[in-house]
């Protein structure tokens, strides 16, 4: 299998130079993900875009990586998991929220479980989601606005999940504690409560 540069900042093309700057300064290192994605400065700046826009929407930070979070764990992204599980720790969002994401289960309260659940639908289904997964999360209090913001999340995962499938992008030490593994096939169909 082709190994992929984890790009420094003496290393990386120029046009990448400046993003590696920018994510060293956010997280006081620069992160395993984007030392990959350095390799392709457009991929690189896409994605810190993306990012810093996904912080604008209308979803709270529990909101956010619930989409995040629930992407991560079906496209199966070792890497992202344990990278979100540390952000969603330093963001106080509830233990029982994060280690629902990381299980596959259902989140306890109710609004929040129904963003997950419309998460799922919009990752497995490709974006062809119906009226009635629409109007589950509508009636727990959604709009047509947060329909749209979970696929830019979800167009997000994207981006980072197969950057790291590809380029096997080791797990920074700073995230190692909250090491995530896949489900195995069974555990799937288990905790893979999917409504349509």
């Amino acid at each position: 299998m082709t190994d992929f540069t984890f790009h420094t900042e003496d290393s990386a093309p120029e046009a990448s130079k400046p993003f590696l700057t920018a994510a060293k300064r956010a997280y006081r290192f620069i992160p395993n993900l984007q030392a990959g994605m350095a390799e392709a400065p457009a991929l690189l700046e896409g994605y810190m875009a993306l990012a810093g826009i996904l912080d604008k929407t209308g979803l709270s930070d529990t909101e956010r990586q619930i989409i995040l979070m629930t992407n991560n764990r079906l496209n199966g992204c070792t890497y992202c998991m344990a990278t979100h599980t540390t952000i969603s720790q330093a963001a106080k969002i509830q233990t029982d929220v994060i280690e629902a994401l990381r299980k596959g289960t259902v989140i306890p309260d109710p609004k929040l479980e129904a963003l997950r659940q419309f998460a799922i639908v919009m990752n497995e289904r490709r974006g062809w989601v119906n009226q009635d997964n629409l109007d589950k999360l509508f009636t727990a209090g959604y709009t047509k606005q947060t329909v749209l913001e979970v696929i830019l999340g979800t167009s997000l995962k994207i981006m980072s999940n197969y950057t790291n499938h590809v380029a096997k992008t080791p797990v920074d030490a700073v995230f190692q504690a909250n090491t995530w593994l896949p489900p195995t096939a069974s555990q799937r169909k288990m905790f893979h409560p999917v409504t349509t």
